[in-house]
């Protein structure tokens, strides 16, 4: 008993052994499956194709054996009626008639009366199996047949004479149709190999084919990341996957180039802002080291630098600030906008005074510009955000259509621009008056007419007001 609990532990998968084998399961399948696109789909319908070849080969091959096999049993009956035709049943013994081709009706052939053997084939057995099966089916007194298996097997079927108990029983050897059976199972076979050979190539060709548009895709794709090329992948000719695809990418690619130009402008806008107050400090620190200063000339260097460093600081968060939302914006490629929507949507995300009322005035409901939401909002916005924090009353927008553009002016009731600022008015990092007690670098409006000009458009504003401040926008029309 011992020797036998050995000899199976020792049989037995340890643990660590089962989880090895467990884990090798799928890294094997991995290693098996295509790494190519082309490879996985060929894969897949090869794999298909072989169970539907599969399906198709079994019931063509179950149906031709019972086709064989009912070709069997009416040859057996026709044989058993025409041996019937020798049985003599007038009299008041059943007597079987010899005829000329006594021999080959003999053949195979076995006859009863009520149950008892009236003749058989000369040279066969009365114990033999195949005289056993025909008297189990003489017994049933009926048409019937059965498949006698041996060293060949062999079919055989008894008729009833009606109005008698004569039973004939004949037999038919199944080798021949067995044969054929079996070269038809073979054939199709070779077909079926044959099939998923061609199914295959085919396949791969066809996949091949198919995804040649991609393979371009790709080149194009490698040949624009080192030329910049502006071409678009998309393609009205292609299917229609891969023209979505290509729709996909381009939009992508406009996302990425929308932002490598807002990295652009942010880092041009930050070199440029800042050289004014970076200039400022340098010239400080060297006007003090350029000979001893009292305390009071070090007091002053000392606030201007202060003073600079903060300008630096406001302008990083300003910048920085409008890129964020510049990125945030939905839009990003060009395009045309409804103009009155956005604006009073803007207008209705302001937060004016509780004496400051808003007011939109639109000749036309129907007017679009050529440029994206977004930019819109950017080029407008500082105008409003100025025109609410300096109206005393009202704030009106009016839009309107000029020739080739479109028109929106930002009017309010408030104390104006300085006649000695209107110069530096779009000049950066620059306010008419810093103590106002109103938060801003001075660089909404520069922003705004550069976004403006960036597009074709112009930001400007009209002086010669008795009262409050008016800027003009102009836009290409969509």
């Amino acid at each position: 008993m011992n020797r036998v609990t050995r000899s199976l532990d020792a049989c037995t998968l340890r643990g660590p052994d089962l989880r090895t084998l467990r884990s090798l399961a799928p890294r094997t399948l991995r290693r098996l499956t295509p790494r190519t696109l082309r490879g996985r789909l060929s894969l897949a319908a090869l794999t298909a194709a072989a169970l539907v070849v599969t399906v198709l080969t079994v019931v063509f091959n179950v149906v031709t054996d019972r086709h064989l096999r009912h070709q069997a049993d009416d040859a057996l009956r026709d044989r058993a009626a025409a041996v019937a035709a020798t049985v003599d049943t007038s009299g008041s013994r059943v007597r079987v008639i010899e005829t000329g081709n006594d021999r080959l009706l003999d053949t195979d052939a076995w006859i009863y009366a009520g149950g008892r053997l009236l003749d058989q084939e000369p040279g066969v057995s009365v114990d033999g199996p195949l005289t056993r099966v025909a008297h189990r089916l003489a017994l049933r007194q009926a048409t019937t047949c059965a498949t006698a298996t041996g060293h060949r097997p062999v079919r055989l079927c008894a008729l009833a004479v009606a109005g008698t108990t004569v039973t004939v029983v004949t037999a038919l050897d199944l080798g021949p149709y067995r044969n054929s059976a079996d070269t038809l199972l073979l054939g199709s076979l070779l077909l079926d190999g044959v099939m998923l050979l061609c199914t295959y190539v085919l396949t791969r060709l066809s996949v091949g084919r198919a995804l040649r548009p991609v393979r371009t895709m790709t080149d194009q794709a490698t040949q624009r990341g080192a030329t910049g090329s502006a071409d678009r992948f998309g393609d009205e000719r292609q299917p229609v996957e891969l023209a979505l695809l290509g729709a996909s990418l381009d939009a992508l690619l406009d996302r990425i180039r929308t932002l490598l130009r807002h990295e652009r402008q942010l880092t041009g806008e930050l070199s440029h802002e800042l050289r004014t107050p970076l200039t400022r400090i340098i010239i400080e620190l060297d006007w003090w080291r350029a000979r001893p200063r009292t305390a009071d000339e070090t007091r002053a260097t000392h606030e201007a630098v202060a003073d600079a460093a903060r300008s630096m600081r406001t302008i990083c968060d300003t910048l920085l600030r409008d890129a964020r939302e510049s990125a945030l914006a939905p839009t990003t490629v060009p395009g045309t906008t409804d103009v009155v929507p956005v604006l009073a949507g803007l207008l209705r995300r302001l937060d004016p005074p509780e004496e400051v009322t808003t007011e939109l005035d639109a000749a036309d409901p129907e007017l679009h510009a050529g440029v994206p939401t977004a930019l819109l909002e950017r080029v407008v916005s500082p105008l409003l955000a100025n025109a609410v924090r300096y109206a005393r009353t009202r704030v009106t927008v009016s839009v309107g259509r000029v020739p080739g553009a479109v028109r929106i002016d930002v009017v309010d009731d408030g104390p104006g621009v300085p006649r000695a600022f209107i110069g530096e008015l779009f000049q950066p990092g620059q306010r008419a008056d810093p103590d106002d007690g109103h938060d801003g670098a001075g660089l909404g409006l520069p922003l705004a007419r550069r976004l403006a000009r960036g597009v074709g458009g112009e930001v400007t504003y009209a002086p010669g007001r008795t009262a409050g401040a008016a800027f003009t926008v102009s836009l290409p029309a969509g």
